[in-house]
């Protein structure tokens, strides 16, 4: 379908099934989907696997997926932060399971994935437990470990414009993880905050190219996350 924008949150997440892999966007606030987010916990899916950066803070947007119990793991690097409450209790009781993966690492399994790169070795948690249980190989008589890319299921981005045809551009580092979830998500589905006509965004602005692109979703005027956990504001 050429026109990929969908008529609301509900119906842009509407398909995601209990048991999925769900990649996150967001470094902290800064590119979260809040309003996505928000939208499937209104829509009931569990069991989830979500890949993010971290864990969420406060009561809303990610966190608020983890407490509502839909979340069984997380994929992440920083599982806790100084307003990350709702997991480390959760993961302290045995109520979620945690994938902890070193921040660059998991950018680069992302990409992988994406780009049908099944696995690649890196040096980068060698001689740590978090190289327990993994192949490991020297080259030029230096160990690295192997990690497996990561692909998802779905793929819940934000975008500061996109086109019908799913052209999207990013407001400065809230792209972060963006680009490479989007590709390596069987269906990415992205919220903007403005939707314009094609030819509307010039071609050399475009960062994530609308072939990686299922759905686009209006959301003006997106939540800021720290606002609302300043405000103690709850979802839902």
């Amino acid at each position: 379908m050429i026109n990929k924008e969908v008529s609301s949150l509900t119906e842009a997440v509407a398909d995601i099934f209990d048991g999925a892999t769900v990649m996150i966007g967001g470094f902290g606030e800064a590119g979260s989907p809040i309003e996505l987010i928000h939208a499937l916990i209104d829509q009931g899916a569990t069991g989830l696997t979500v890949v993010n950066n971290n864990t969420g803070s406060g009561e809303v947007g990610l966190a608020a997926l983890i407490k509502a119990g839909r979340v069984a793991k997380m994929i992440c690097s920083y599982p806790r932060s100084m307003n990350s409450t709702v997991f480390p209790e959760l993961y302290r009781s045995g109520a979620i399971e945690l994938e902890l993966v070193p921040q660059g690492t998991l950018a680069e399994r992302i990409r992988a994935g994406g780009a049908g790169i099944p696995a690649f070795y890196t040096a980068t948690a060698v001689g740590t437990m978090l190289a327990d249980g993994k192949e490991s190989r020297t080259f030029d008589g230096q160990e690295f470990v192997m990690e497996r890319g990561l692909k998802a299921d779905f793929s819940l981005i934000k975008s500061l414009k996109a086109d019908t045809y799913g052209n999207l551009i990013f407001n400065k580092t809230a792209r972060n993880f963006a680009p490479a979830m989007a590709m390596a998500g069987a269906i990415t589905i992205v919220q903007t905050a403005e939707v314009v006509a094609p030819g509307a965004i010039d071609p050399e602005m475009v960062v994530t190219p609308g072939i990686f692109v299922n759905r686009v979703v209006q959301a003006q005027n997106p939540a800021h996350e720290s606002v609302l956990v300043a405000a103690g504001v709850t979802y839902p």
